[in-house]
């Protein structure tokens, strides 16, 4: 079979990035088409005197946030002999990799960067290879029939591995790294490539709806390692007691804080306001320090109808969360309400309230429910990753997914509780249900220089000083006229009251354990600049921003918990031959091309590994890498790129460093492209299907370095 693409009568025009019209349409219902939903005037506070920035502070604190957290988040301490509550789920004798190294974002990466391609294939350095873990419609649970593409049910794929699948967790399962739970995010389905003969959403049967519903959510599976190297399969028989499935069709989950069990979240359904059917366009997430997986959803507005009939009083907050009020079924409608009425917003206007927050899942308890965290804010979550500071409180980072939306913040009340009993791990699956949200503020040092071209100011930096500003604490709401049920609830409408600085998409927000600095990925905003939308500034310096930066956050005194920080751009992406571009300083003529960063992660001595989606420089979407500290801080090298119309999602490093799992999310989304005539027929030479890989050295050395 032939690497290169098959060329479509239909071959679309791309919109945002190089994003096909395709995946404009059913990964987030065209948003970019529509009018942007902030159009609030926020202004800059200016600089902060006091946001002195102590790197001693920072480099204690990513010590001890290390030592606390085990491998990139993974729950440290629990073993087989933890004391177990009556009826409570028997935990695994580990849940920690071994460690790989130790560092401070300095390691060596020692692989030759690979080129930027458009072939449809997998590709990986040479001295390494790669295997896809598990694809679409591979069973996940015990006794899921064989993927049958012309008769799908949706019984079937709801014990099925979903579809486009997004985050990648991998958390152990047993002290000699052998066995490990694969936890991934079911973010969209595309029924165009779903359906042998698919014409349009109308002409799909009841059951076909219930297919992509049922396709949609999250699936754990309990996976082991291959004869010692770094590949690693699916269990293929015997018990699986971990494995799970949760879906947009019948799975339940449980509201916790503040908001649940208002007059905001109630409907006929659910009168306690408590309970909430399925989970919609799962994105990004994070393993916490305690063992489970947070899940951000994202682009849930896209699956609601009927928002012309909504209640007039609800209309500015579902325009400000992007959902039509001025027609049934707006354009691209995937007019789920033919299967279930609760997308109808004129029948159940409090539906939509019910998602856009962050999801709990704990892998380890496959009968356990899963749970939506209102204290963490509702908006459009890219996902949360967590850190716990030095004062033992937990903090997650959060980024709002739309253009010109905000950074967050979730800080706590109660404090990580360490030790390897049952005790501890119940009192940690609490710590997300009470806090304090903040969203952030970012000041500039030169102001009147920024010009929408990327050129540099004459300080030589991007950068500048910033504040979290407090939106609601516990039960108690800081934003003048909103309780703190309406913060939690509309918290694009708080952000918007207290002046939050406008970012160019903020998607994953991750801290490093090892320095405690915070990156964030902004992947573009094609509309910075633009007619009358916000103009460029230091943080977000390019007009039609199409490439995207990286933002790194450096908290006061190193204290995540602090309400002041530092900020700058150490990447401003793009070609290194453009003088737009930034690359911390480093020589450009030895970095490889970067464009629409995504996804951020980090390896076992802290190099930054960044993944892309909508690469609009014009090769196949990728992942990278670059030390964030010492003389080589900058040097970003391109490891691997994904089949022909895919996205690069994960990725995920094990705490050994001996694999790197990445998820291929929509293969071969082109206009035009159907079942029968694929635009990419990754992974098994016959039609796309989304799927997870992993990569290994061949020699069994660590994975980069």
């Amino acid at each position: 079979m032939s690497d290169r693409p098959r060329l479509l009568p239909l071959l679309g025009t791309p919109r945002h990035g190089s994003r096909d019209a395709m995946t404009c349409l059913y990964r987030c219902g065209n948003a970019c088409d529509h009018p942007v939903p902030n159009t609030s005037d926020n202004t800059y506070f200016g600089d902060l005197v006091n946001a002195e920035v102590s790197r001693r502070g920072v480099v204690r604190a990513g010590a001890v946030g290390a030592m606390v957290l085990g491998f990139g988040g993974a729950l440290a301490g629990t073993g087989a002999a933890a004391s177990a509550a009556p009826n409570s789920p028997v935990l695994p004798e580990a849940t920690t990799f071994p460690a790989g190294g130790k560092g401070v974002g300095n390691g060596a990466l020692t692989f030759k960067p690979i080129p930027p391609n458009t072939l449809d294939t997998f590709v990986v350095p040479n001295g390494y290879d790669h295997a896809v873990v598990i694809r679409w419609g591979d069973p996940v649970v015990p006794g899921a029939p064989a993927f049958n593409l012309g008769k799908q049910t949706a019984a079937a794929q709801a014990k099925q591995f979903g579809y486009n699948n997004d985050y990648v967790g991998v958390l152990p399962l047993d002290k000699g790294g052998k066995r490990a739970l694969l936890v991934v995010n079911h973010e969209y389905t595309n029924e165009d490539l779903m359906f042998p003969g698919f014409t349009s959403q109308d002409a799909l049967s009841v059951e076909q709806v219930k297919v992509a519903m049922a396709a949609h959510g999250m699936s754990v599976v309990e996976i082991e390692r291959v004869a010692g190297t770094g590949q690693w399969r699916v269990v293929g028989s015997g018990r699986r007691p971990y494995n799970r499935r949760v879906d947009a069709l019948s799975s339940t989950f449980e509201l916790t804080g503040p908001a649940a069990g208002s007059s905001f979240v109630k409907t006929a359904a659910d009168p306690k306001g408590r309970t909430v059917i399925g989970t919609l366009n799962n994105c990004a997430g994070g393993v916490t320090p305690w063992g489970t997986v947070l899940s951000g959803e994202e682009n849930f507005n896209q699956y609601f109808v009927g928002g012309d009939a909504a209640p007039e009083a609800d209309k500015p907050r579902l325009t400000r969360y992007g959902i039509s009020t001025t027609a049934r079924y707006p354009s691209g409608s995937r007019k789920w309400d033919r299967a279930a009425d609760r997308f109808d917003l004129g029948k159940h206007p409090n539906e939509a309230n019910r998602h856009g927050w962050i999801v709990e899942i704990d892998p380890y308890d496959p009968d356990s429910r899963p749970r939506k965290h209102t204290a963490l804010g509702r908006f459009k979550h890219e996902g949360a990753n967590v850190i716990v500071a030095r004062s033992g409180h937990v903090v997650a980072y959060m980024g709002d997914d739309e253009r010109f939306d905000y950074l967050y913040k979730f800080v706590s009340d109660k404090k990580f509780m360490k030790g390897d009993s049952w005790v501890a791990r119940k009192h940690n699956l609490t710590l997300l249900e009470s806090g304090t949200l903040y969203v952030a503020q970012l000041g500039q040092t030169s102001a009147d220089e920024i010009d929408g071209s990327g050129k540099l100011p004459s300080d030589g930096a991007f950068d500048g000083k910033g504040r979290w500003i407090k939106l609601v604490s516990g039960n108690r709401s800081y934003v003048d006229g909103m309780t703190a049920a309406e913060v939690l609830t509309f918290t694009r409408f708080a952000g918007d009251k207290v002046g939050a600085t406008k970012m160019d998409r903020p998607e994953d927000v991750e801290p490093s354990l090892h320095t405690g600095k915070v990156y964030v990925a902004l992947t573009n905003n094609s509309n910075r600049g633009v007619g009358s939308n916000p103009k460029p500034d230091e943080a977000n310096p390019r007009t039609a921003n199409r490439h995207g930066q990286i933002l790194e956050l450096v908290e006061d005194r190193g204290d995540n918990t602090a309400e002041t920080f530092a900020w700058s751009l150490p990447i401003v992406c793009g070609d290194p031959a453009d003088p737009a571009t930034y690359f911390a300083g480093y020589d450009k003529t030895k970095v490889s091309p970067i464009s629409c960063p995504d996804n951020v992660a980090f390896d076992a001595t802290g190099n930054l590994w960044i993944s892309t989606d909508g690469n609009a420089l014009g090769s196949n979407d990728g992942l990278f890498a670059t030390a964030t500290e010492g003389p080589e801080r900058g040097h970003l090298k391109q490891f691997l790129t994904v089949p022909y119309g895919a996205e690069t999602c994960g990725p995920f490093i094990t705490g050994d460093n001996r694999s790197l799992f990445v998820a291929v999310q929509h293969p071969g989304e082109i206009t035009g492209a159907t079942v029968e005539n694929p635009a990419s027929t990754w992974p098994d030479g016959d039609y796309a299907k989304p799927g997870v890989v992993v990569t290994w050295r061949l020699d069994g050395g660590p994975v980069g370095s």
